[in-house]
């Protein structure tokens, strides 16, 4: 045991205890709170010895920071005060700032040659010892830790500079390993077409890549439903044939829920055209249980029961009841919302066969969620007047209607065997001034009574309504 470590007892005395804590106990020994020892200096103080006070100070020799602060210190113990480094750092505001602003704290580096040759500050003069400065945005507090004066910092801008983004291959004129999409399907149809089954590679022809841009055209989706509008305010137009055609013709490339619905009052006969599912539910059976299905809990399925789907062409039909007058199916215009915000939701493409009234609330409403306007007629010329009556008065209202009336496709049915193709086409060539497009098509038995269905039409008379489609689809 060395001397330093020998048993403490009263009759020890300050020479054998040379270090501060020895004379700490010593003092306390004596019972003289009054005491106070000077620190021993440098050269006097032994090697290894304890420090009894400072920030580096055990815990039972120094005093703690509210004793320092406040001089209430244990009897023996010599204060700790700091010497003062041109601000009095137990002046906590000296560091108070708004933390909230970043700003204060991160500098602009990008000035930093500025900083360098920007004169000193002269009217903030500096801090004298124990003096507190509280720090203002953009610069750091005065002689804090010295008296050399602290350049003024731009504030840091409010919003990060924007990312230029990667330039691109052809911006920046090197090649791109992405090779276009040159391939060309060979012929699939007629006599090219066979050549190539039995081996020849050989090109479409003209025609089939014009039927392969119309496919396209019509089988494309939309981002949200779409509603197409076949009108004519003349019985007899062929709205109800059109009507058909176009649902078949979208179902059947495009894939998707299609709907064909009858918006007529008058003995509509879009269900006697079309194919019956195993009910007999019009559109007055579906009007009270639009709510139901509007439910977030409702099921798609559901609406089976109230339309009629076309196993062979893909589409549904919603139905109109013929069979009873036209006060008794009336439809307001907040019928035809409700009935329009379920067709919305469960079809992706609704095309409405109106009815002859043109001021009939449903036929007025319909017009309000129309995307595309269709105009039926014949051959016959009180059709194609009729037509153009109502593409007109559309346009004189203005607004909407005008929009619709001026984005408009005409198409022209040769709806019996008398018409001639060049009467169609004088018909078509009528509309080019009132309507976007006006298409024809060719007389077909298949279009005349009965059931309509697309795979008993002829071949010229299929790609004649794949094109009239085509030209509806570049408006949706």
């Amino acid at each position: 045991m060395t001397e330093r470590d020998s048993v403490w007892s009263a009759d020890s005395t300050n020479d054998t205890y040379p270090t501060r804590a020895g004379r700490r106990r010593q003092s306390l020994l004596e019972g003289d709170p009054g005491t106070r020892w000077e620190p021993l200096s440098a050269d006097e103080e032994p090697d290894g010895a304890p420090v009894a006070y400072g920030p580096d100070a055990a815990p039972d020799y120094a005093p703690s920071i509210a004793g320092r602060t406040t001089g209430t210190v244990p009897y023996g113990t010599v204060p700790y005060e700091p010497e003062p480094y041109g601000s009095d750092l137990s002046d906590t505001r000296a560091f108070e700032s708004d933390l909230s602003d970043t700003r204060a704290f991160e500098p602009d580096l990008s000035n930093a040659g500025a900083i360098a040759s920007q004169p000193s500050d002269t009217d903030l003069p500096d801090a004298e010892p124990g003096e507190s400065r509280l720090i203002e945005h953009g610069r750091g507090p005065r002689g804090a830790f010295g008296s050399e004066p602290v350049a003024e910092l731009p504030p840091q801008p409010a919003d990060p500079p924007v990312t230029r983004p990667r330039a691109s291959a052809a911006r920046t004129g090197r090649r791109s390993f992405l090779t276009p999409d040159t391939a060309v399907v060979p012929a699939e149809t007629g006599l090219r077409g066979a050549l190539t089954r039995i081996g020849v590679r050989i090109p479409p022809s003209a025609a089939e890549l014009t039927v392969r841009a119309h496919t396209r055209a019509v089988s494309q989706h939309w981002p949200g439903p779409r509603t197409i509008a076949v009108v004519n305010g003349k019985g007899g137009a062929n709205k109800t044939p059109t009507t058909v055609m176009l649902a078949a013709v979208f179902a059947r490339n495009g894939g998707g829920p299609v709907l064909a619905w009858d918006n007529n009052e008058t003995r509509g006969t879009l269900g006697w055209r079309t194919e019956q599912g195993p009910h007999e539910a019009t559109v007055l059976d579906l009007l009270p249980q639009t709510g139901a299905l509007l439910a977030p809990s409702a099921q798609s399925a559901l609406l089976a029961r109230y339309v009629h789907h076309q196993t062979e062409d893909k589409y549904d039909v919603l139905r109109s009841k013929p069979d009873v007058l036209a006060s008794e199916q009336k439809v307001t215009s907040r019928d035809f919302d409700a009935l329009h915000e379920v067709a919305s939701k469960y079809f992706r493409l609704n095309v409405v066969d109106s009815g002859n009234d043109e001021t009939a609330e449903r036929w007025l409403r319909m017009l309000h969620h129309t995307h595309q306007l269709v105009i039926a007629t014949t051959t016959l010329e009180e059709h194609a007047e009729a037509g153009a009556l109502l593409l007109e008065a559309l346009r004189a209202r203005g607004g909407d209607y005008e929009q619709l009336s001026r984005n408009a496709v005409v198409i022209v049915s040769q709806s019996d065997k008398n018409g001639t193709a060049p009467q169609a086409q004088a018909i078509a060539a009528g509309f080019t001034e009132l309507a976007r497009s006006a298409v024809t098509i060719p007389f077909d038995p298949a279009l005349l009574k009965g059931r309509i269905r697309y795979g008993s039409l002829r071949p010229a008379t299929q790609r004649a309504w794949l094109a009239a489609a085509a030209a509806v689809a570049e408006g949706l």
